[in-house]
């Protein structure tokens, strides 16, 4: 992922983990039930940071005499939710952000959907969109309305109007609300996006308008979009927005703000864990017990590698075989030796010569 944002021309920053919690508070929506915050020894209110959105405008506010403008910085650590841990969604999860400063233009949100387009291409997956809509095209509709519509293709229309409802918005109003979503249509700034990702040579099968997608953070605002892989059915793997509000309110400076986050762990279960790679799993597990050398899959598809890894290394099982996308397309797989703690590229076909060495050194 890195070499990626780097090729693009984005900068790595860090962020402390513990913000003052008032840089979060108003900012991200019905979720701020999700902060983990206390009074730290000092007597102030501190949280764990919740996102890399917010920390880095107060990053850019302070180093703004430093900076250059469009200024592209890229950030990967940890954030912190009081979540339900689920398939998904974590406690603590590690999230790799990209973001754009300086540029009002929607070519600037262009470049962020592009590059994560090219992301993912790079990390070998076959199949990923771009859903994209614009949050200005909602501007009658309110903050309430637009949490509940966000949910659409999980709890479906009957469950987006009841959530409407619990909110004290009524059932006409609430069905007037998301048959005006549901009928949005691509304005100038969309077709403007659209442009510039054919432009740069991205076929139409990787982004699409979605008028129901509204992003729950009630900062987004303008081009707001999700990094979708369709084999994936836990939620998309990424998300971004337009942010200008949020930058002006945190720092009080008018630079325009753009970007995306990435949900690292998702794009490792989905990558790494796909049911797509288990019947080539399963062919070469049997291939290699014909060789004489006993071979055994984890026998649950969605298990994550690190769970993997520790079981084989708690059963004294000395090599592992790790066959994720960039392995299928290249025809190979990763060897990892456990004793040694060294790992090597094997191609599939001399796969079990490999091992048989390995074993007999």
């Amino acid at each position: 992922m890195i070499k990626v944002f780097e090729k693009w021309g984005y900068e790595p920053i860090e962020t402390p983990t513990v913000e003052p919690l008032e840089i979060f508070q108003g900012e991200i929506g019905e979720d701020e039930k999700l902060f983990f915050k206390f009074t730290d020894l000092g007597g102030r209110n501190v949280a764990l940071r919740y996102d890399q959105s917010v920390p880095t405008c107060r990053f850019v506010g302070a180093n703004f005499s430093k900076i250059i403008l469009p200024f592209r910085r890229y950030q990967i650590q940890s954030n912190f939710r009081a979540e339900k841990p689920q398939r998904g969604r974590y406690r603590e999860f590690v999230q790799a952000d990209i973001d754009i400063f300086g540029v009002a233009s929607p070519t600037a949100d262009a470049e962020t959907i592009a590059m994560s387009i090219d992301l993912y291409k790079t990390l070998g997956f076959k199949k990923v969109v771009a859903l994209i809509n614009n949050r200005d095209l909602m501007k009658d509709i309110p903050y309430p309305a637009i949490v509940a519509i966000d949910k659409l293709k999980k709890i479906g229309k009957d469950g987006v109007i009841r959530d409407m409802n619990n909110k004290g918005i009524s059932n006409k109003q609430a069905e007037e609300y998301l048959f005006k979503v549901e009928s949005l249509q691509p304005d100038e700034t969309i077709t403007t996006i659209f442009s510039y990702l054919e432009r740069a040579g991205f076929d139409k099968e990787y982004y699409e308008f979605s008028p129901t997608l509204a992003r729950s953070f009630s900062y987004s605002q303008g081009p707001i979009w999700e990094m979708v892989i369709p084999q994936y059915d836990a939620g998309s793997v990424g998300g971004g927005e337009r942010y200008d509000g949020l930058m002006e309110r945190t720092t009080g400076l008018k630079i325009p703000a753009t970007g995306i986050a990435f949900g690292f762990d998702r794009t490792l279960e989905v990558s790494v864990f796909s049911p797509d790679f288990w019947d080539t799993s399963v062919t070469l597990a049997s291939q290699i017990r014909e060789a004489g050398i006993a071979t055994e899959i984890y026998p649950q598809k969605d298990i994550k590698l690190d769970k993997q890894l520790k079981y084989a290394d708690r059963r004294g099982i000395p090599y592992v075989i790790i066959l994720g996308p960039n392995e299928i397309e290249k025809g190979v797989v990763t060897l990892k030796d456990f004793a040694s703690k060294t790992q090597l590229v094997v191609a599939r076909e001399t796969l079990v010569e490999a091992l048989k060495a390995a074993i007999n050194r």
